[in-house]
C-alpha cells in the first residue's frame, strides 16, 4: 500500500479508499494517481463512454533497444473520439496525488487517466498501477485483487538448502499450438504440470511477466510493470498457475525488471507533460543517469515517489500473487551507470529497503540477484549490503561451462573447475549456480550440447558432458538451477519465437531420468545425501594430469550424510582409480552419470555398487578407496 494512502485530501475530507491506481469500493471504484505537473486531471472509460478522452496526440518517445529479443512489430492504439465534457475529474490532494471516487465502475472496465498537462495539452494515460491491461499500448482493466478464490492456499516454501530451480519462459515452455501467431501461455504452463512434478524441481522461476511492447518478448522490456503480461492471459491466469503450483509442492519466483523499464510502449514516458533535457520525465532520471544499455530510461531512485512505486510493485507480486520470491534482472545497473563504479547510491538502499522489508514481513520468501560480478555485499544483510538472500554466481557458470566445452581433455582446468565447486560468500545457499540459463543460452551463446559439439549436439560427447555439467550443479554448494528444455537436451539457442520440442523429452527420457536422479539426489528424498544440503566442502582429490577431482559434501556429518562425488573429464575409464576418502567404512554408489539406462549411447563401464574405504592415508585423508571412473562421468556415493 502506498505511503500516500492516509494523506488528507485538498477539500479537507478524508478518502474512503487507500492505495494507488483503481481501487473496488463499496458501489464503484477510487482512483489515484501522482501527477506533480498536472493542471488537472480526469479519468475516463467504459463507465462514462471515455467522455474525457481527447483526439490521439503525437509527442516524443524514449528511443533505445525493444529489451532483449528480436524487434516485433508493435500493437496500435485505437483512437477514441473526442468528447466535450469529462465526467470525472479528480481532486488534487495537496501533494501532487489526484483523487476521486466513480459510482457504478466495476471490474473489467476499462479506463485511462487523462493529464491536462502545464502548456495545455491533454495527455491520456494508462494507470502506472494497472494490474491488467489489455496491451502495452491500449487501456488499463479495473481489477479486484480480493476477490480470487485462493482455495485455501497457504504453501510453505523449501528453504533455501532444499530449493531446486527451473527457469521458464511462458511463451516458449510450452506451446500447444506452435503455428499460430500467439506465445505460449500461463494455461500452457499447467498443461505441463506433470513433467516438472516427475523431474522433482520444487521452484520454477519465470521469466519477466510485466506487460511488454508486443506479444514476444524475453520480458525485460517492460512497459507496465504492475500488469501481467495480456498474451499470457493476464492477472487470473498468473494466480492460478501460482495455486496450481502450490498444490503440487513448488514454488513460484518472478522476475522483476527495475534497472530500466520500456523502452518502447512506455506510457511513463513524460506522464504528466514535464521533463528535462528532453529525457522522461518523473518517474525517471533526468540527467546523465538516464543512460542504461537498453534506453535512457533509468528510473529515478532518489525520488520518494518512483521509490514507492517500485516498492510497491515487488509487495504486489508477494501479496496478490502469493509468489515465493522475486529474482531482480542486472542489479549492477541499478547502483551504477555502466555497471562499474557505484555511483548511483539510491539504486542499491531501494534494493536494501524492498528486501530488508520483504525479510521482515515475509520471512520465507526469495530475495535472488543476477549481479554476476561476485560482490559479496549483495548477499549480506548487514550495514551496507543489498539484503538479497543469494546472486547469481559467475564464479561458478563461466569455468564450468568452460570445462565441459573444451574438446581437447589437456585444455580443461581441473583447479578451475575446483575453485567454481568449492567457492562461497560465507554461506553456501547465497549463490545460484547453473551451466544454462537464458543469458547463457543466447546472446552469442547456445545451449551446452550444441557448444560442446555444434555437428552433432545430441550425440555421445553432447550427453557426456552436458550431463557432467549438471551433475555438477546438483552436487556442489549453492542453489541448483536448470533452464528450461535442459533436461531433455535442447539444443540450437535460446529465442523467443521457438518454443520447446517436446517430443525430445521421450526421445531422450534417459536424460530426464539422469535430472530427475540428479534432483532426488539433491533433495535428500531417500535419505542417504542429506550432505548435499549441507554447508560444508572440501576437497579429496584433485589430478589435473588425468582430469578427475574429488570432493566431500556433508551437512552434520555420519552416515546418511556424508557424499563423496567423484568427478571424471577425460575421455578414458579408470579402472582401478585411488583417492582419499574422508572416513573408512562402506559406501553405496547412488549415481553413476554412465550408466546405459540414462542413454544407450553410453559406455556402461561396471562401477562397483559397493565401495570398501579402508584406514589408509592418503591425498592428506584419513582413509581412501579405490574406484571405476567412466568416461566424462560423475560417480556420486554415499557413507553407508
Amino acid at each position: 500500500m502506498s505511503a500516500v494512502a492516509s494523506k488528507i485530501s485538498q477539500a479537507g475530507k478524508t478518502p474512503r479508499a487507500e492505495g494507488m491506481g483503481s481501487i473496488i469500493i463499496d458501489g464503484g471504484v477510487a482512483f489515484r494517481v501522482w501527477a506533480p505537473h498536472a493542471t488537472a486531471v480526469d479519468v475516463t472509460g467504459e463507465f462514462d463512454d471515455w467522455s474525457a478522452l481527447p483526439e490521439p496526440q503525437s509527442e516524443a518517445a524514449p528511443t533505445g533497444a525493444d529489451g532483449n529479443g528480436p524487434s516485433r512489430p508493435q500493437r496500435k492504439a485505437t483512437p477514441k473520439p473526442q468528447l466535450p465534457t469529462p465526467a470525472h475529474t479528480l481532486i488534487s490532494e495537496g501533494n501532487d496525488y489526484w483523487y476521486g471516487e466513480v459510482p457504478g465502475a466495476r471490474a473489467g472496465q476499462e479506463y485511462r487517466f487523462v493529464i491536462h498537462a502545464e502548456d495545455g495539452r491533454l495527455i491520456p494515460r494508462i494507470d502506472p498501477y494497472a494490474r491488467h491491461v489489455t496491451s502495452s499500448v491500449g487501456n488499463g482493466i479495473i481489477t479486484d485483487p480480493d476477490a480470487y478464490d485462493w482455495r485455501g492456499d497457504h504453501f510453505v516454501a523449501p528453504t533455501l538448502n532444499n530449493l531446486v530451480i527451473y527457469e521458464m519462459h511462458v511463451g516458449t515452455f510450452f506451446d500447444a499450438d506452435p503455428d499460430s501467431d500467439h506465445p505460449g501461455t500461463l494455461d500452457n504452463v499447467e498443461d505441463k504440470m506433470g513433467h516438472l512434478v516427475h523431474l522433482g524441481i520444487n521452484a520454477i522461476e519465470l521469466m519477466p511477466l510485466a506487460e511488454f511492447a508486443g506479444d514476444y518478448s524475453w520480458g525485460y522490456n517492460p512497459a507496465n510493470i504492475f500488469a501481467v503480461e495480456s498474451a499470457y492471459g493476464g492477472p487470473e491466469k498468473l494466480r492460478d498457475l501460482v495455486r496450481i503450483a502450490h498444490s503440487h509442492g513448488i514454488a513460484v519466483i518472478i522476475d522483476v525488471v527495475y534497472n530500466h523499464f520500456g523502452p518502447s510502449d512506455l506510457d511513463l514516458w513524460q506522464f504528466d507533460g514535464w521533463s528535462e533535457n528532453g529525457k522522461g520525465g518523473i518517474y525517471f532520471y533526468n540527467d546523465w543517469r538516464s543512460s542504461t544499455p537498453w534506453g535512457d530510461t533509468r528510473p529515478d531512485y532518489g525520488r520518494g515517489e518512483v521509490r514507492q512505486f517500485i516498492h510497491d510493485n515487488a509487495m504486489m507480486w508477494l501479496d496478490e500473487y502469493h509468489a515465493d520470491g522475486l529474482r531482480y534482472d542486472m542489479t549492477p545497473y541499478m547502483r551504477s551507470v555502466d555497471a562499474g563504479e557505484t555511483n548511483i547510491p539510491d539504486g542499491w538502499t531501494l534494493s536494501r529497503w524492498i528486501n530488508s522489508d520483504i525479510r521482515a514481513k515475509e520471512p520465507s520468501r526469495y530475495l535472488i540477484a543476477e549481479d554476476l560480478h561476485g560482490y559479496a555485499p549483495v548477499v549480506s544483510a548487514d550495514d551496507g549490503g543489498a539484503a538479497f538472500h543469494a546472486q547469481w554466481d559467475n564464479h561458478f557458470v563461466h569455468p564450468v561451462r568452460a570445462a565441459v566445452i573444451a574438446a581437447d581433455d589437456r585444455a580443461r582446468d581441473m583447479d578451475s573447475v575446483r575453485e567454481a565447486v568449492e567457492f562461497s560468500y560465507g554461506d553456501a545457499f547465497s549463490r545460484v549456480i547453473y551451466t544454462e540459463s537464458h543469458d547463457e543460452v543466447a546472446n552469442g551463446s547456445a545451449r551446452v550440447p550444441e557448444e560442446i559439439d555444434p555437428e552433432d549436439p545430441d550425440g555421445y560427447f553432447a550427453q557426456k558432458r552436458s550431463t557432467l555439467g549438471a551433475a555438477l550443479v546438483f552436487t556442489a554448494p549453492g542453489i541448483p538451477m536448470i533452464f528450461q528444455g535442459q533436461e531433455f537436451l535442447t539444443d540450437g539457442w535460446f529465442r523467443d519465437t521457438v518454443p520447446l520440442d517436446w517430443h525430445r523429452s521421450t526421445q531422450y527420457r534417459g536424460i530426464v531420468r539422469l535430472y530427475a536422479d540428479l534432483i532426488n539426489l539433491r533433495l535428500n528424498t531417500e535419505g542417504y545425501s542429506k550432505g548435499l544440503t549441507g554447508q560444508h566442502v572440501a576437497t579429496l582429490h584433485l589430478n589435473d594430469e588425468h582430469n578427475v577431482y574429488a570432493f566431500h559434501r556433508w551437512y552434520d556429518g555420519g552416515p546418511g550424510d556424508d557424499v563423496v562425488v567423484a568427478v571424471n573429464l577425460c575421455n578414458t575409464v579408470w579402472g582401478e582409480y585411488t583417492i582419499g576418502m574422508p572416513y573408512a567404512g562402506s559406501w553405496t554408489t547412488r549415481l553413476d552419470s554412465d550408466a546405459t539406462l540414462y542413454s544407450a549411447d553410453f559406455v556402461g563401464a561396471e562401477v562397483p555398487v559397493r565401495v570398501d574405504a579402508v584406514e589408509q592415508s592418503y591425498d592428506g585423508q584419513p582413509a581412501s578407496a579405490t574406484l571405476v571412473l567412466p568416461p566424462y562421468s560423475v560417480i556420486i556415493l554415499s557413507r553407508d
